[in-house]
């Protein structure tokens, strides 16, 4: 996708469609003020016949407008005036390039970028603008068979700008969005794949495929002989039912080397049956998203060696089936973990900590600056938080706001969740080092207190992404979440931000 910005008015830029926006009770944004000018009230003929309305994300296509020179004219409502800010704009702008999907439009202007966003300055505008128009263009076709339904053929999208000085820093922020959007596509599309196709060796070829093509990125795959020698019984204990090889992913991007990396650990799993504790079979199919910290990871990595930050940032990445049969893990096993400790093994279907738990150990290896983890851990996190925010847990306080602070500004939003003693005593157990669940309350807080069991002396996070990697029903598919959050939070430590 190629981005420009312009300071011409709405309806003297001979596009392909031009967007504009009104709010509720008949108010016009700039750029529906100037088309409405131009063609002597056009704009508010339509909204007094209510072919045209301020209610946020509703779209009409007006064509052959008089007096401009673009031959469509895309009109989103934006909600009430007051409340438009940069999620608003997001819906707003994803509503209407949708409208205009079926057209021809091959160039198109975005005049939305003239509104008041929540003090949104240009550069975070045009991010969201790039974020916006990746996610309508993202198509999952990769398992259709036949005749493909034909791409939306926009190829150049344009941002409309007050002064000629905010084009350095539109033109960045199109830049690291276009940088996020690829992060976050082949996130969705590894979460989209099936799990029969997207397997553990599935993810390793994917890493290695990067490894090949982006400067400055490495790529090591251990196997399961290594992570034996290595004594990661714990991930291993995870896989045993299962015909399918895990895999450990090491990837390495190195943009400022002499200095300490931020390492980011991704939960692979790739099937989630639950093992022994076997789930329940409606929904069972959603469990091919268990790698969406996986792919998260992956992804965000994508879009720090494509930008060519200035710092080092690793991936580790275990990825596993989790699946029941004779020789599988059993509820009160007890396993040793690389660490060295020891964890009596209550419920099967908590298997993420399992694997998440060696890995983070592995990443003591790199000395790293920072350590965070992403995994869709638990549904009791969906529970708390619901299908909106992604939970932050850290024991470090300036880490945990940096993130959330971070997941604002990319609208990719998380919130912080406690660790405590009072919580790490649900799993205590009589005959091992650890239990691997609590009690029904506070899950998502005893996850997070497991793993912290493994990061004394790291300045580490964990973010739990059940609620927020992929949506069900009638929208089912991978977010790409929380690709932007970490992201941005990379932006803001090697000093990428404006």
């Amino acid at each position: 996708m190629e981005y420009f910005t312009t300071t011409s008015a709405a309806s003297r830029r001979a596009a392909d469609c031009v967007i504009v926006g009104v709010y509720e009770r008949g108010r016009l944004g700039v750029g529906a003020a100037d088309i409405d000018a131009a063609s002597k009230g056009a704009i508010k003929r339509h909204l007094k016949s209510g072919d045209i309305s301020g209610q946020l994300g509703r779209r009409t296509v007006l064509t052959d407008v008089a007096g401009v020179k673009a031959p469509r004219v895309a009109v989103v409502g934006l909600g009430k005036f007051s409340d438009f800010n940069i999620t608003r704009y997001r819906r707003a702008l994803g509503a209407v390039l949708q409208a205009i999907s079926s057209s021809k439009s091959r160039q198109v202007l975005n005049s939305l970028t003239l509104e008041d966003v929540g003090g949104a300055g240009a550069y975070y505008l045009a991010r969201h603008t790039a974020q916006a128009v990746g996610d309508a263009l993202y198509r999952f076709t990769a398992m259709k068979s036949g005749r493909k339904a034909p791409l939306m053929p926009l190829k150049k999208v344009g941002m409309a700008l007050a002064k000629r000085g905010d084009a350095a820093r539109s033109m960045r922020g199109a830049e690291h969005g276009a940088a996020i959007v690829a992060g976050m596509s082949l996130a969705k599309e590894l979460g989209n794949l099936p799990a029969n196709v997207c397997t553990p060796s599935h993810i390793a070829r994917t890493a290695q495929k990067l490894g090949r093509e982006l400067k400055n990125v490495t790529t090591r795959i251990l196997s399961e002989t290594e992570m034996k020698r290595l004594g990661m019984h714990s991930l291993l204990s995870v896989t045993a039912g299962t015909k399918e090889p895990a895999k450990l992913i090491v990837m390495q991007y190195k943009g400022k080397p002499g200095t300490k990396p931020i390492v980011l650990v991704g939960k692979g799993v790739t099937f989630d049956s639950g093992g022994i504790s076997l789930k329940p079979g409606p929904g069972m199919d959603e469990m091919k998203f268990d790698m969406c910290g996986a792919s998260g990871v992956i992804g965000t990595l994508l879009a720090v060696a494509k930008l060519k930050l200035a710092i080092n940032l690793n991936v580790v990445v275990p990825a596993v089936e989790n699946l029941p049969s004779g020789i599988a893990t059993k509820p009160g096993d007890i396993v040793k973990s690389m660490s060295g400790q020891t964890i009596e093994i209550l419920n099967t279907d908590a298997e993420g900590r399992l694997i998440l738990c060696d890995a983070l150990t592995y990443a003591r290896r790199f000395k790293p600056d920072t350590v965070i983890d992403v995994a869709t851990l638990t549904g009791a996190c969906v529970i708390a938080l619901g299908h909106h925010r992604t939970a932050v847990m850290s024991k470090n306080d300036d880490l945990s706001a940096d993130i959330v602070a971070a997941g604002i500004s990319s609208d990719d939003r998380g919130w912080p969740m406690p660790l405590g003693n009072e919580w790490a005593a649900e799993l205590k157990s009589n005959f091992a080092d650890m239990a691997n669940v609590g009690g029904r309350e506070g899950g998502a807080i005893t996850a997070g207190c497991f793993l912290s069991k493994f990061t004394e002396g790291l300045n580490w996070a964990h973010l739990d992404i059940a609620g927020t990697a992929w949506k069900s029903g009638k929208l089912k598919g991978a977010t790409g979440r929380p690709v932007p959050m970490l992201t941005e939070y990379i932006l803001g430590r090697c000093g990428a931000l404006p």
